[in-house]
């Protein structure tokens, strides 16, 4: 999922891997058009539900809501934790966590949307990967 700044410029913000799913939810809750975007870069499964289709299942399903709620509660740590990364970590750390959090990705992304969801250049991020690898 990414954002594209006012010079054109795209921000990933999340990733999601196998057996994972990811969606704009402030748009969904709100119903109103997303300023964000969700693109599969890979051969993917797509679902949508209406909002009024989900608030079904809350009521009609109480095991879905539960676990839709702890799916929803693991993504916002998530996110925290990457906002934390960025504002607290050196550059090297956050793709260490980047490493620990999307091990499968990490080698199936192309360097421009690591270095993106890093905050960071592709240039610095080989910089980092050519470190790492010499530790």
């Amino acid at each position: 999922m990414y954002g594209v700044g006012k010079k054109g410029t795209e921000h990933n913000i999340q990733f999601a891997s196998e057996n994972e799913w990811i969606a704009d939810i402030g748009s969904f809750h709100s119903e109103k058009p997303s300023k964000l975007f969700i693109e599969a870069i890979e051969p993917s499964l797509i679902l949508q539900i209406k909002k009024q289709d989900l608030l079904f299942l809350y009521v009609n399903l109480p095991k879905f809501d539960r676990n839709f709620r702890v799916i929803i509660e693991d993504k916002f740590i998530e996110l925290q934790n990457h906002v934390l990364q960025n504002i607290s970590f050196t550059a090297e750390e956050k793709y260490v966590a980047f490493l620990e959090k999307y091990p499968k990705l990490a080698m199936r992304l192309p360097n421009t949307q690591i270095a993106s969801y890093l905050g960071i250049t592709p240039e610095f991020l080989s910089k980092i990967r050519k470190d790492l690898s010499k530790k």
